[in-house]
């Protein structure tokens, strides 16, 4: 086995990669970057051997506000998140032909109130809730079809509260809890 240099600096994790990949990813999204630069600073953190690298990847991207927001954007083609993902405090999802489905039942919830803010033009979508979480979709504006939603008739307390707010042009929402 051999061992580390006293001075050598800790090897980059698996973790520290891919957050650096997802930060990435959603600069993009968000316009700050280019596709190209994209591809340049992906293959900078996927080939990095040191942590300054990943950084030097990183430095002129806004800094970053673990768990506030994050935005997911596509124009065409489906938008799914299920598992364990990580729901962040607010959550942007905009699609202009697509459909979205996020399923919240094993999601990682750190926050008691999650807002999802919707822009959807065409394509419908479906959101599964925490089985003990309360609903809010006071805010969505829906344009050509029609909410689904039904309030269960047992509510359990104590899981977060999710608002649903923004506009949905041509698609439907359905909104259902989880069973388990």
């Amino acid at each position: 086995m051999t061992s580390l240099p006293e001075n050598s600096p800790p090897p980059i994790g698996e973790d520290d990669r891919d957050t650096a990949v997802q930060r990435l990813r959603e600069a993009y999204a968000e316009g700050l970057i280019s596709h190209e630069e994209l591809d340049e600073r992906l293959h900078q953190v996927l080939t990095a051997e040191a942590h300054s690298e990943l950084a030097s990847a990183l430095v002129s991207l806004p800094e970053e506000h673990p768990g506030s927001t994050s935005t997911i954007a596509a124009a065409g083609g489906r938008i799914q998140r299920r598992g364990a993902w990580r729901v962040p405090r607010i959550l942007k999802v905009g699609s202009a032909y697509g459909r979205v489905r996020l399923d919240l039942s094993r999601a990682i919830i750190e926050h008691p109130v999650v807002d999802i803010e919707l822009r959807l033009g065409t394509g419908g979508a479906r959101i599964t809730v925490p089985r003990d979480a309360v609903v809010d979709v006071e805010g969505l504006s829906t344009g050509w079809k029609d909410l689904r939603y039904k309030v269960p008739p047992r509510s359990r307390t104590g899981g977060p509260t999710i608002r649903i707010s923004g506009t949905m042009g041509f698609g439907r929402l359905k909104i259902r809890h989880a069973r388990r």
